[in-house]
């Protein structure tokens, strides 16, 4: 190449059947100028992990060449999905795709972790290119997962790509990913593991020997070894897993950290080292010789294609389902029965037919009827919480309408990195997390997830909900399926009744219809409110008819989104004088926390009373749990009583 621009079109799905020295020199020019980008970009931000961006770099360039992904064309429905793992690399990445034209190269040589830059320390989805913020070591391989299996559902020919380091396979979640993917089949996703052999603190084998040729074969992937800085070989190993496959495949490459810089090749201290002024001149001086042979030009962007609309606009809400007064039931039926309806109502639309993730708990989940129906839309990933978060968020990003159902303690607690990560990633997740709170019952404190309001209130892209019946949770689960973005959905594992008003009549019947962040007026009252939310709402509603029945006029507000408070209704239960919150929740951090905060900052004026855990409960029933924490319905209408007295 001597200054006229080389056509590589040839190579865009790896359809020709080699890459020829010409097109090789070609690709190595843009790793030399993507390495040389690299080091004046960390040097300028005076931070950074320059070794395993060098070590990838080759990986990179050959892979975002070659796949099918270009720029203009990065929401393109068919088009290949690459993921980066080992999200330090960040740099590499960045590098290779400016060099490719997906935005200005300069706009990362100058703002790389600077403020007000999109170009992060770790790969964020601002930047063109980008289809996963990743960060947290051992999720990658999830993501490429939900990824295939999203591509697999929508009938897409695309590709999945997943590049990750070596000593992040010592993660257990990269194991829950490895069986899940040979599970399924899924021929269209490929990892490629960066061998250089070295990590943060030493080497692989010093820190955590990993026999990773060993563990792929095991779990049934096909295994593929290849020099990781030949980009020749890279493309033939890469081709090779192109055709029609049911099996995942992994190309182990081996590479040099640092690669390129000759202070800098096989130290592990090259990891997060930042060159001083005369290092990276020095540096640079090493890696121009082979960009100026070869010297990249960078193509011109293409037009930029339209986002697709979000699935959950497609999404038919369907007919809602009745509960007559007088009947008790859980919320779990409820929510199998809702997601029953949907997919019968979006039978035969890509996408709209909700798939769920279960976790080896169908019969507690209520979804056996779902899977003996819709057999191809339950993912059964067995005991392995860690990877089926993971691999449901990243479902939804592919356009699936996702559930992903499990133990509240498994769901929130266990899973909250994972949950954090799909924050950050704008998935469109809906998490279902029953068995909240002590009414777990029997199975005790480790099984007790008493801290869900308190741990999603630090994602500030969940939408959190709470049915109080079973009416109000197939309304919650219609407008889970129909609104973008993640919703959790929080119930506890005990029968509750059909919540009626004081006249006998149903409340979240018919004409019912979920607004988010709206709370609901249970019982009237002036002379104080009983707040409360989820399975508690019946009980402080049997208080409140109780106490009517003493001459005590207390109303109940259901605070259904525990987590956005319905600021009129809360200045309604305050103008009554008394406000007590009740709750199966820790007290610290659930709604008795929040609304405390709300009627301070605002103001407001009344008595203030907290009912909720103040410890862990017991191995008892839900009854018997209640009456030791002392949250039984009388318990609550003593405590109204002693707050007016």
């Amino acid at each position: 190449m001597t200054g006229e621009r080389m056509d590589l079109s040839g190579l865009r799905g790896f359809a020709a059947e080699r890459m020829d020295p010409t097109q090789r020199r070609a690709v190595e020019g843009l790793a030399a100028r993507a390495r040389m980008d690299v080091l004046d970009a960390i040097a300028r931000a005076g931070s950074g992990h320059p070794g395993g961006a060098l070590s990838s770099m080759d990986i990179y360039a050959t892979l975002w060449l070659c796949a099918r992904v270009a720029p203009g064309d990065e929401r393109a429905p068919e088009r290949d999905r690459i993921v980066v793992s080992h999200g330090h690399t960040a740099a590499g990445l960045y590098a290779v795709l400016g060099n490719l034209g997906f935005f200005d190269i300069e706009e990362f040589r100058r703002g790389f972790r600077t403020a007000c830059s999109a170009f992060e320390g770790h790969p964020g989805l601002r930047v063109p290119g980008v289809e996963w913020c990743s960060g947290s070591l051992g999720q990658g391989l999830s993501v490429g997962c939900g990824f295939a299996l999203g591509l697999r559902q929508l009938g897409s020919p695309g590709r999945v790509f997943v590049v990750l380091g070596d000593g992040e396979q010592a993660k257990g979640q990269i194991g829950e990913a490895r069986e899940l993917a040979a599970k399924y089949r899924l021929g269209n996703l490929i990892a490629i593991v960066d061998c250089n052999g070295l990590q943060a603190s030493g080497t692989v084998a010093e820190i955590l020997p990993q026999g990773i040729e060993a563990k792929y074969a095991a779990s049934g992937w096909r295994v593929c070894h290849a020099d990781g800085h030949d980009p020749a070989a890279l493309y033939q190993a890469l081709r090779s897993c192109c055709g029609d496959s049911t099996q995942p495949t992994v190309i182990l490459a081996r590479t040099i950290m640092g690669k390129g810089v000759s202070f800098l090749e096989n130290r592990f201290e090259s990891h997060g080292r930042v060159l001083k002024a005369d290092e990276c001149a020095r540096a640079l001086e090493e890696l121009r010789p082979l960009a100026e042979a070869n010297p990249w030009q960078v193509p011109e962007r293409g037009p930029d294609r339209q986002p697709p609309e979000p699935v959950e606009r497609r999404v038919l809400a369907g007919q809602p389902l009745v509960y007559a007064a007088g009947r008790t039931l859980d919320c779990r039926a409820a929510f199998g029965a809702a997601l029953n309806s949907l997919a019968a109502a979006n039978r035969g639309r890509p996408g709209a037919v909700p798939t769920v993730l279960d976790c080896d708990l169908l019969e507690s989940l209520r979804l056996r009827e779902f899977r003996r129906d819709f057999p191809a839309h339950l993912i059964e990933c067995g005991i392995q919480e860690h990877n089926a978060a993971t691999v449901a968020a990243a479902l939804s990003r592919a356009g699936v309408l996702t559930f992903f159902a499990d133990f509240g303690v498994f769901a929130v607690d266990e899973t909250y990195g994972q949950h954090r990560m799909s924050d950050l990633n704008a998935t469109s997740l809906k998490l279902v997390a029953t068995h909240c709170g002590v009414d777990v019952g029997e199975d005790g404190k480790t099984h007790q997830c008493v801290d869900a309001v308190g741990l999603l209130a630090n994602l500030w892209g969940f939408q959190v909900l709470a049915p109080a019946d079973a009416n109000q949770t197939d309304r919650m689960v219609r407008y889970a399926a129909t609104t973008p973005g993640n919703v959790a959905i929080l119930m506890g594992r005990s029968p509750c009744p059909v919540l009626t008003d004081a006249a006998g009549r149903v409340l979240f019947g018919e004409g019912y219809e979920f607004r988010f962040g709206q709370a609901d007026w249970i019982r009237a009252g002036d002379q104080g409110t009983i707040v409360s939310f989820g399975h508690m709402v019946w009980r402080a509603a049997r208080a409140s008819d109780s106490l009517r029945r003493r001459g005590v006029r207390v109303g109940v507000l259901n605070l259904a989104c525990p987590v956005e408070l319905d600021a009129a209704r809360l200045r309604e239960a305050a103008a009554t004088g008394l406000v007590i919150t009740y709750e199966d929740h820790n007290e610290r951090t659930g709604i008795g926390a929040q609304v405390g905060a709300f009627l301070a900052e605002s103001g407001l004026h009344c008595r203030f009373g907290r009912m909720g855990l103040r410890r862990y409960g017991l191995s008892a029933t839900p009854d018997c749990q209640y009456e030791q924490l002392s949250l039984t319905a009388e318990a609550l209408e003593e405590r109204v009583l002693l707050e007016m007295s």
